[in-house]
């Protein structure tokens, strides 16, 4: 029989499992305690025309307060949640494709499967949310803080530009937090100027990406494949770079840290 745990003590386990589990951000083991069956999980608690009317009652510079609401398998396309706090909210496979997310707090959320095309999270901030086979193709991450979990998901031409992955070196207490993209798509991606230090992007696809000084420094990259990648002022100091595809990239400018990153001699080059 499962063990039922409560949301809030999920949280403080994912958190505290971080070091242990491959996906740092979601330790396998402790997502065995959590019933995503559950209604708080899989139910809204109220419908689309309900939150607009909501989120168009607040006053100008007033914040709406939706943390820890529950909005699973709704379609919330095109909606505006600008001011809103959003943080430890479920958003699991709701359609929030074309939503603006902009500079929304959406930490400790849940939205995984959540369909986020073309979604605007600019200068969002997604820090321990879950958010595994998510769809995000084309959406907009610029300037966004993320320490997310985003395994399998797609983000295909995602746009990363001057956004903050890098792990939180903080709250080592309570392991390490960084971002997980672990076998997600990210081809023709964006990362121009992005902070990606100690993210974890084994097996993921990057074909085509725009690596341009992006800071990917300590990363575990394993298994990734960066054929046709841009990779010009790239930072590589101590990233793991085992078995990955190095093949027809677009140098540019000197790759930095190429010396200095782990496995070179088993990545495959042209």
């Amino acid at each position: 029989m499962r063990t039922q745990v409560s949301i809030t003590s999920i949280f403080l386990m994912l958190i505290i499992g971080a070091s242990i589990g491959p996906s740092i951000v979601v330790a396998d083991g402790f997502m065995d305690n959590v019933d995503l069956s559950s209604p708080d999980m899989t139910e809204p608690e109220m419908t689309r025309e309900e939150l607009i009317k909501l989120l168009a009652s607040a006053k100008s510079g007033e914040r709406i307060d939706l943390v820890s609401k529950r909005f699973s398998g709704l379609d919330l396309s095109g909606v505006d949640f600008r001011g809103a706090n959003l943080r430890s909210a479920r958003f699991n496979k709701t359609n929030l494709s074309g939503a603006n997310l902009s500079g929304v707090n959406l930490d400790i959320g849940w939205m995984m499967e959540a369909n986020l095309e073309n979604a605007n999270l600019s200068g969002a901030s997604l820090f321990s949310t879950q958010m595994q086979r998510a769809n995000l193709k084309n959406a907009n991450l610029t300037k966004a803080r993320v320490v997310a979990n985003l395994s399998r998901a797609n983000l295909e031409g995602a746009d990363f530009t001057n956004a903050n992955l890098a792990a939180d070196m903080k709250n080592q207490s309570m392991g390490l937090m960084r971002a997980v993209f672990r076998s997600a798509n990210l081809d023709n991606t964006n990362f121009t100027n992005a902070k990606a230090a100690r993210t974890d992007l084994e097996f993921a696809s990057l074909r085509g990406a725009n690596l341009s000084d992006a800071d990917f420094t300590m990363a575990e990259m394993a298994g990734a494949d960066l054929e046709g990648a841009t990779v010009k002022g790239l930072n590589l100091d101590g990233a793991d770079l085992e078995s990955v595809i190095l093949k027809k990239l677009k140098y540019g400018d000197k790759v930095i840290g190429m010396d200095t990153a782990k496995n070179l001699d088993s990545a495959y080059k042209d």
